[in-house]
């Protein structure tokens, strides 16, 4: 849909494309990032911003948006609750809400059916353990993506430890969708009501018409506080689960966690309705047809996915059954046995749902933790509120050396967090920092210059003693590596050399990591501009034409060899398209390719093979294009997607290992574990995957309030022997033994 008059043209500095669709309290644009990323952008209607009953609930929408992370939401991206016309945007998620599926191509049926239902109880599992209750779970809030089932508008969600607005009694909500206990106190409601709600929608989605369909909205409400549901023309194998979500009482319904080990071990097809009436039937309720003619927000969520096998693969683990759910259990799995076949239950093994009494947990052998290590979490004082996903470290024996977040570095202790010292940058107004590595006696970090700013500093390299965070050298440096490498890498540490880029950016230096003395200085090659690229103890130039760096359009990059004792560089070698360097795989520098829309990279499609021994570079198409976050561990190269989808691949061939979907967004990683790889977003989530086929081993709660669905961030993980730490936004950083990883639940 086209902007009308009257629209404005951007919202937050994103400039707005389209009308996506309006309701009651606002209007849903569709717009993009500075990256190209495609968000939706809800406006709230000017007539609301001055009412501070309806702020206190966008304020409470925004903040439960951001807290639910799982990859079956929408990532909010930014938000602005306090400006004149409160906004937020989320990622955009692409596809029909299943209103609009329902009221297009009918009911559904069999495994799409299914699918549907275990989706939708993962995204309740990811929602509840966060604390959240949505409260208006209903057709026109679940979008039926290309990855599966997305629910979306957190409007009149509430944290479970808040209270509700004390300002108001309304009921709010959708009676054909919503709990009793919703109807008659909405004080008191918990996640059980989104329950409920959800076996409505199974309900509705089976068939084309609620359980609990009246003429009107209030004999509609009556029947959902007193009467019975109607479930004949529901598949018979999902009809005992349904029922079960359906208590009048809230006791008496499973949790998400019940729910998904009910719902997964139905056959396949759900078999047929076991009853004289069939199961497509079309929408009957005029009540509920005309609330879905009536609001036309589309979902505002988010954007086409990765390729690869979509769906959870967790499975439910440690968590026991309370006994009054046996029954009905039993019942689940018997009609699934009629049915054809049945998958034996396992209750106590491996999985992202913890708790329970007999919970397995990831070994890590030959792996110890550091002297004395307890679970710890801790803030790097220093930070900037407004470089909130900086902060990184790296583990030297019972150290750890971060940086980033307005902090220079700093030295903590592995095994409890304690701080020794923090270099800070006081009075110079810098961008930002990032930290660049370490030797054993001296911590490297680089400080961005504010832009724009006459009296700012120029971007600086800068020394800190190991032991006690003293300012030993500092230089002035270029920023160039972005450009030529798609990588931050405007200093690197090889060994005991820090190597980089002069201020003038025409030559790169080399000198002694602890005293600053230099070693060499090489001039770039005539009209080139370029940046150093490690490759294990050998250390690369890579480089762009002028005119290809000025552009930001670099699609004929050329290699150097560099000596590292006399920085003189060795035949040029060049590459054919914009690439990105990774790692290295057998003795080769590894890269991925980037897809271009026009000036764009919008993915990478490619893996490129350099051997500069042999100057034998070779190309490998991947099966599609990937977006998201790149990553090399354990000699395989990974893509995380922004929706939680990471693809493992053979940097030899290009071809897929495997794919799984992850509750984790925007992760970036991996980084490599004792039989584990990890992957964490801002928000301090963190997944833990087999190396070998991507099982998931196990899943965090978030640990801060930060961004998902993210690409391009640095890994965030840092493993010290068998302690896992993680820094996720606002300068957080927190530790766990990898063998009991915090629970999630």
């Amino acid at each position: 849909m086209s902007l009308r008059g009257g629209d404005p043209a951007e919202i937050g500095g994103y400039p707005l494309e389209a009308r996506l669709g309006s309701g009651g309290m606002g209007t849903v644009f569709l717009a993009r990032t500075g990256s190209g990323r495609p968000i939706a952008i809800k406006l709230i209607h000017q007539q609301f911003a001055g009412d501070e009953e309806f702020r206190i609930r966008f304020r409470q929408e925004v903040a439960a948006a951001r807290r639910v992370s799982g990859a079956f939401t929408a990532a909010v991206v930014d938000a602005a609750p306090e400006a004149e016309q409160p906004w937020m945007a989320t990622a955009y998620i692409e596809g029909h809400t299943l209103a609009q599926h329902i009221a297009a191509e009918g009911p559904l049926d069999g495994a799409e059916l299914r699918r549907l239902a275990i989706g939708l109880a993962e995204a309740l599992r990811d929602i509840h353990r966060v604390g959240v209750v949505h409260r208006d779970l209903k057709p026109s809030n679940v979008v039926l993506s290309s990855e599966g089932p997305r629910v979306i508008d957190f409007g009149i969600s509430r944290a479970t430890d808040q209270q509700t607005l004390t300002m108001t009694g309304r009921v709010i909500g959708t009676p054909p969708f919503m709990s009793p206990e919703q109807l008659q106190a909405p004080r008191g409601v918990g996640p059980r009501s989104d329950v409920f709600s959800l076996g409505t929608l199974l309900v509705y989605a089976a068939t084309g018409h609620g359980p609990f369909d009246a003429d009107s909205p209030y004999m509609t409400a009556y029947q959902v506080v007193h009467e019975e549901p109607s479930l004949d023309a529901v598949p018979t194998a999902l009809r005992a689960v349904v029922e079960s979500c359906l208590g009048k009482e809230p006791e008496g319904r499973p949790s998400a966690d019940e729910l998904l080990v009910l719902l997964r071990d139905l056959p396949a097809d759900l078999g047929g309705t076991g009853a004289s009436g069939v199961g497509t039937g079309r929408t009957r309720d005029m009540a509920t047809q005309h609330h879905l003619a009536t609001r036309d927000t589309p979902a505002p969520n988010a954007a086409p996915a990765d390729s690869g096998r979509p769906g959870s693969t967790g499975t439910f683990a440690g968590r026991r059954l309370r006994s009054r759910w046996r029954p009905v259990l039993a019942a689940a799995v018997a009609v699934a046995a009629i049915g054809g076949g049945v998958t034996a239950l396992q209750v106590g093994g491996f999985g992202e749902s913890s708790g329970g009494d007999k919970d397995t947990r990831l070994e890590a052998p030959g792996a110890a933790l550091p002297a004395g290590f307890q679970p710890w979490r801790r803030t790097v004082q220093g930070g900037r509120a407004d470089v909130p996903d900086e902060l990184r470290c790296l583990a030297r024996g019972d150290a750890l050396f971060c940086g980033g977040g307005g902090v220079i570095a700093a030295r903590i202790r592995a095994k409890d967090g304690s701080r020794v010292w923090t270099a800070k940058s006081p009075g110079i107004p810098v961008q930002g920092m990032h930290l660049v590595g370490a030797t054993d006696d001296t911590v490297i970090g680089y400080r961005f210059a504010a832009e724009g700013d006459p009296q700012a500093p120029p971007s600086e390299v800068v020394a800190i003693d190991a032991d006690n965070g003293r300012e030993l050298w500092s230089v002035p440096s270029g920023a160039q590596s972005t450009v030529v490498t798609g990588r931050t890498q405007d200093a690197l540490v090889v060994g005991s050399t820090v190597v980089t880029v002069d201020a003038s950016n025409s030559r790169l230096e080399a000198r002694d990591a602890h005293s600053g003395a230099g070693s060499w200085s090489t001039p770039f090659p005539v009209g080139t501009q370029c940046s150093a690229v490690p490759m294990g103890p050998r250390l690369l130039a890579m480089c762009a034409t002028d005119a290809e760096a000025d552009g930001l359009e670099v699609r004929h990059p050329t290699l150097y060899e560099i000596g590292l004792a006399s920085g003189s560089l060795g035949r040029p070698l060049a590459l054919d398209g914009p690439a990105v360097p990774m790692g290295v795989a057998d003795g080769s520098l590894v890269f991925l390719r980037e897809h271009m829309d026009g000036p764009a990279a919008v993915g990478y499609d490619g893996v490129v093979r350099v051997d500069p021994s042999s100057r034998k570079v070779t190309y490998s198409r991947l099966a599609t294009t990937y977006e998201g976050t790149p990553g090399m561990a354990e000699g395989t190269l990974f893509v995380s997607g922004q929706t939680g989808l990471v693809t493992a691949f053979d940097p030899a061939t290009g071809r897929k290992k495997w794919a799984r979907q992850t509750g984790v967004e925007g992760a970036s990683g991996p980084v490599a574990g004792p039989d584990a790889l990890y992957f964490s977003s801002a928000t301090g989530r963190v997944v833990a995957l087999s190396p070998d086929d991507g099982k998931p081993l196990w899943t965090t709660n978030p640990q801060a309030d930060g961004l998902t669905g993210q690409q391009g961030a640095s890994p965030r993980v840092t493993v010290a022997g068998r302690a896992v730490i993680v820094a996720a936004a606002k300068n957080t950083l927190f530790a766990f033994d990898a063998r009991k990883p915090p629970k999630a639940g």
